[in-house]
């Protein structure tokens, strides 16, 4: 079976098994399964790490981040200004209250996009708009936000300057010293300001 549409299978289970748990007067505002299963495979239901890194770095007042997994493993580490809120309790009448806020983003993570994917279609199918995944998770963060890699030589100046940006944002987020030795390389700026971010997808 291709993998993408065992994913997909995977995910409808989820959302079938999700649909025991929610409140009956959400019931009305249910998005139809054929609306749903597209927007599935859009890719602008997805935010990058660098988009979320951004936006947390600009203080951006749209963006709410929610942290799927278990309560221990938010108590270990998390990303910053985060709400725990652990998969089993998505749709309890109590986590509601955080979706469909004018003017806000979620954006949900877990350690990869599992529990985040599957959090994304239990809200999305309530209803509630303005919900992303950030793609790849906390794992794609330590290895693109905290664990940056330096490109090859040959790469693009656009490698160069997204390769800038991180080294600049681990600064920020764990005050480890930058440095930078070739002469392709900009002075990395930090820039902590208000700034409304319009990530890809509309987040």
């Amino acid at each position: 079976m291709n993998r993408n549409y065992f994913i997909l299978t995977l995910i409808m289970l989820v959302l079938a098994a999700g649909t025991f748990f929610i409140p009956k007067k959400s019931m009305q505002q249910q998005v139809k399964p054929s609306k749903l299963l597209w927007e599935i495979i859009q890719p602008t239901r997805y935010v990058s790490t660098d988009q979320v890194a951004k936006m947390i770095i600009q203080k951006d007042p749209s963006l709410e981040l929610i942290d799927v997994r278990s309560a221990d493993e938010y108590a270990r580490f998390s990303l910053p200004n985060t709400i725990n809120i652990p998969l089993d309790s998505i749709v309890n009448e109590n986590s509601m209250d955080y979706f469909g806020i004018p003017g806000t983003n979620v954006v949900f993570f877990s350690n990869d996009a599992i529990k985040a994917d599957e959090a994304w279609v239990l809200t999305r199918r309530l209803g509630f708009n303005a919900t992303y995944v950030m793609k790849g998770g906390l794992n794609r963060w330590i290895e693109t936000i905290i664990q940056p890699k330096e490109p090859a030589e040959e790469s693009p100046r656009t490698a160069f300057e997204t390769y800038e940006f991180r080294k600049g944002a681990q600064l920020y987020f764990t005050g480890a010293k930058v440095e930078t030795t070739t002469a392709k390389k900009a002075k990395v700026v930090i820039r902590r300001k208000k700034k409304k971010v319009v990530a890809s997808g509309g987040c």
